[in-house]
């Protein structure tokens, strides 16, 4: 059976290789082995921040398998796959060699078509996937991946484009882009520059494109976006007094439902049990996934608790004092330490204030946001930031969390979700913000607490103040509180 060959492969290429294995090796193999075969669904949780060797494990059941595959990676996973991973499983094994081939559509006879999302969805729409099965990796980022793979943006060139389609409308449309213009640019300007638009401000347009062929893209597929399962906001430029128009579902998931429908699919993913805890369904459940077998593949347990300072009655983040709070208490952690130190603030103004008030204080160590600093720097950087560009700095020493990784309602698209989660009388909070949050939360610390000899700071009030704050904690464990500073 395919499962036993894939276990002695990677055995033996593991013990050629030698040095110390990830402990699900073997496990992973068999799992993708046998849903390979059996072209049912599986789903495999990986513990947030899992080493990266686990690759090896899913490739060398897909180089032994002779089943059509695709391989759905995102770009910075597709970098690793063909720079890396692809070239250690031919210099280990030459018979493992793992043809991939590339592109908008494969050539006949190609069993390992290698995709990113948005040519996964092409591909299922255009009706170019066949039988093949489908394997995704980082199931964590599913949603968001698909999301942005289906996202309609009208840039102002389009408007010229769709003017010059369609002459005999040119002073209505111009009519109606000048009324979204004002509405956009006169509303009050946001740090994110991105203005929500309701579905009554774009029906009249929407109105009259039903009713003009043909239409120049992206056109039609705005007008195919329809519906309160989508949502729109203008992008601003306000240096050009432009804006771009963006429309994206809500729930990805559901808009491309019947995708995994009489397919074989493996979806591996670094999911935090904040999901399955706050009732959340698994990534791919709205796709058609219905797991055969659901496992979670964690790391052994921590002997070494995280050392964690979150003192007692902090403010909040709505409190005037809240940026000096920040600043004091950065100012103490800096002190004395030795190694690199990273603050995580999502919201602009308090960043780059603190950014500044450090600088003050420390100098040339304090950056924002970059990838070069020293060795006993300060990095102050967004979570998403920080969650793309961990891999390539050294380990913090620190970690110092200035706000909670809780979406903005001032984000139109997190607003759209709460929205639509309130009208169905849903917990919008626990069912949406938090778990993604504590997801983000987990991956962001996950090298820290792996590694050990750092510590964790939380200067958010909210932890202790809220009585979800337990939740937060409980993603956090083992830790052990710091009652006060030393030098580290």
């Amino acid at each position: 059976m395919l499962e036993a060959r894939a276990h002695q492969q990677l055995k033996a290429l593991l013990q050629h290789e030698g040095g110390e294995p990830w402990p699900h090796h073997l496990s992973l193999s068999r799992l993708v082995a046998r849903s390979l075969r059996r072209s049912d669904h599986t789903l495999v949780r990986l513990a947030p921040g899992s080493d990266p060797s686990w690759w090896i494990s899913l490739l060398v059941p897909l180089a032994l398998s002779e089943e059509p595959l695709a391989l759905v990676v995102s770009e910075a996973q597709r970098q690793r796959l063909l720079q890396v991973e692809l070239p250690r499983l031919g210099r280990a094994d030459p018979s493992l060699a793992l043809p991939c081939f590339e592109g908008d559509r494969p050539p006949a006879g190609a069993r390992v078509w290698l995709l990113n999302h948005h040519q996964l969805v092409a591909a299922w729409q255009q009706g170019l996937l066949g039988t093949r099965q489908l394997v995704i990796p980082e199931a964590e980022q599913l949603d968001t991946l698909l999301r942005q793979a289906l996202e309609v943006v009208v840039m102002p060139q389009h408007w010229d484009q769709l003017r010059r389609a369609q002459p005999a409308a040119e002073a209505s449309l111009l009519t109606l882009h000048e009324r979204l213009n004002r509405q956009v640019l006169s509303h009050p300007r946001r740090p994110n520059q991105l203005v929500a638009l309701a579905p009554e401000d774009e029906a009249p347009l929407r109105h009259l494109l039903q009713l003009l062929s043909p239409l120049p893209e992206p056109w039609p597929a705005w007008l195919d976006a329809q519906g309160n399962s989508w949502t729109s906001w203008a992008q601003v430029n306000p240096q050009l007094l432009q804006w771009q128009l963006h429309r994206q579902p809500l729930e990805p998931l559901r808009v491309l439902q019947g995708l995994l429908e009489q397919r074989g699919a493996v979806l591996l993913g670094q999911l935090a049990s904040a999901r399955a805890a706050a009732g959340q369904p698994e990534p791919g459940v709205a796709l058609g996934l219905q797991p055969v077998v659901s496992v979670s593949l964690g790391d052994p347990p921590l002997a070494d608790p995280l050392p964690l300072y979150a003192p007692l009655r902090q403010p909040l983040p709505n409190s005037p004092h809240y940026g000096q709070h920040l600043l004091d208490q950065s100012r103490r952690l800096v002190l004395g330490q030795a190694g690199l130190t990273v603050v995580l603030i999502d919201d602009d103004a308090l960043r780059r204030g603190l950014t500044s008030g450090l600088a003050a204080e420390f100098g040339s160590r304090v950056v924002h946001e970059s990838t070069a600093p020293d060795g006993n720097g300060v990095i102050c950087a967004r979570w998403s930031w920080w969650l793309e560009q961990q891999q390539r700095l050294p380990l913090p020493s620190q970690i110092v969390v200035g706000l909670l990784p809780l979406a903005s309602l001032e984000d139109p698209l997190t607003a759209a979700r709460v929205l639509a989660l309130r009208q169905d009388g849903r917990d919008w909070f626990r069912e949406c913000l938090l778990p993604d949050g504590l997801n983000r939360l987990q991956l962001g610390l996950a090298g820290l607490r792996r590694h050990g000899g750092g510590r964790l700071a939380v200067l958010d009030g909210r932890l202790r103040g809220r009585s979800w704050g337990r939740q937060v904690l409980l993603a956090l464990e083992p830790w052990v509180s710091l009652s006060r500073l030393l030098p580290h």
